[in-house]
């Protein structure tokens, strides 16, 4: 049922011009603060974690495809500060996607990236985040793993937030997310 077929069925219910009942009256309020808590969440972009004010995940775009169904997949690890390096690993994922792309079927590639390799991801670092963005709108099943730990600790050392780009998701753990993807069936590589 949709929000606008419940709030009808309470103006029949109730007939037109009455007060909605009390739960439903608690209902919108609790939406609301919960919209509003969120706008402001959104709007600030940070929390605060032990202290140090972190900037929070940003909602990625919804990509049409699902990598699920995808017939091939793809891990793709960076784990260096170095434009050879992330440069190499966007061709790769460029490559293995024209390649099946030719064929009529269908790659799911995830860049992740930790360690000195988070540079790859960051708003204030990345030497290729445009190249990123161009990507990532041309290739639905093309998504990037940033590491949760690597940001936390990049953040603390520098004692200020470390801001990612947006087409970066955050993973708790680069490492983590590339045995998990591993155990899915995506093959591994390493520019």
């Amino acid at each position: 049922m949709h929000c606008g077929e419940t709030e009808r069925t309470s103006s029949i219910q109730f007939g037109m011009g009455e007060h909605p009942t009390v739960p439903a009256a608690r209902e919108r309020r609790r939406r609301s603060r919960f919209l509003l808590l969120g706008a402001a969440l959104l709007l600030s972009g940070t929390v605060a974690v032990d202290g140090l004010a972190q900037t929070a995940a940003r909602p990625t775009r919804t990509k049409p495809s699902s990598s699920a169904a995808a017939q091939h997949k793809l891990a793709i690890q960076v784990n260096q500060n170095d434009k050879a390096t992330m440069d190499l690993a966007l061709n790769n994922a460029k490559n293995v996607i024209d390649y099946y792309k030719a064929k009529g079927e269908t790659v799911a590639v995830e860049i992740v990236a930790y360690g000195p390799g988070l540079h790859m991801f960051r708003s204030d670092t990345s030497p290729v985040k445009q190249r990123i963005a161009t990507m990532s709108l041309e290739n639905p099943n093309l998504t990037f793993a940033a590491c949760g730990n690597t940001q936390a600790n990049q953040s603390k050392a520098e004692n200020k937030p470390v801001t990612l780009i947006d087409e970066a998701k955050v993973t708790p753990s680069g490492v983590v997310r590339l045995m998990e993807l591993q155990k899915q069936g995506y093959a591994y590589i390493r520019p």
